[in-house]
């Protein structure tokens, strides 16, 4: 069973390890019995909801948004939109899920335009928001792991539905207690890391989702996790030794 992940803006977008999200989507799709391949989008190519089934987006920096940001409204914006309609899984990390919002408001002058598919949107803090994070989610799993390291705050408008809870670290802004948006099969995150290798339910998860979206019900079979949830618990104990939740 062929199952293609779309890899968006490889090279300018992949702070952190953000890659490891791909090989992990990848490897774990092979050890299911799946069939991965993995498409780069490069600025320039556009593509329809049947080209993939799984579409991620890493994060960047200002510099690296502001260099995808027409590419992303004049080239990327329909082919994203008619994915999300479709029902396409979209996992998108940091910078990629601010992308998906409305804004991004750097400062007093200038503002990075979103596609606007998520009711979300993000101004520039006074400090960075560093740390491990853990997240109360309703995902299989339950508690997700990450780190994250971003300048922006995001806040979520009144159609948002948070990835979760803030149970130690910042999330999206520091101050409302959440982390995330989930929007159909969109799942956005400041969750560095990188994040589906510490959390392989979630992973899985978004495999079921994309072969369930082809009207496919794959028996996935029952790995040894044991590396990915110690890596797990390991985040999760330096996450609560810091101050929960701690604000700005």
């Amino acid at each position: 069973m062929n199952l293609k992940i779309a890899h968006l803006y490889p090279n300018q977008m992949n702070l952190y390890g953000d890659k490891g999200n791909v090989i992990a989507l990848s490897r774990r799709a092979e050890w299911h019995g799946l069939q991965p391949q993995v498409i780069t989008l490069s600025p320039g190519e556009t593509f329809s909801p049947d080209d993939f089934d799984l579409l991620f987006i890493g994060g960047g920096q200002d510099r690296e948004q502001k260099l995808i940001c027409k590419d992303f409204l004049d080239i990327k914006k329909n082919c994203l939109i008619d994915a999300v309609e479709s029902d396409m899984v979209i996992l998108a990390i940091c910078g990629g899920y601010q992308l998906l919002g409305k804004y991004y408001k750097v400062d007093e002058n200038q503002i990075i335009p979103g596609i606007g598919i998520l009711d979300v949107w993000t101004v520039a803090g006074s400090r960075r928001l560093i740390g491990n994070v853990i997240v109360e989610s309703n995902t299989p799993g339950g508690s997700l792991v990450g780190f994250e390291n971003h300048s922006g705050f995001t806040y979520l408008g009144a159609t948002a539905t948070p990835l979760g809870k803030v149970i130690a670290g910042y999330g999206n802004n520091g101050e409302d207690g959440l982390e995330g948006c989930i929007y159909r099969n969109v799942f956005g995150s400041y969750m560095h890391g990188s994040l589906l290798p510490k959390n392989p339910a979630l992973a899985d998860y978004l495999l079921q989702l994309a072969l369930k979206r082809r009207g496919i019900d794959w028996k996935f079979k029952t790995l040894n996790d044991e590396i990915e949830l110690s890596a797990h618990q390991v985040a999760e104990k330096i996450a609560k030794q810091s101050k929960k939740n701690p604000g700005v």
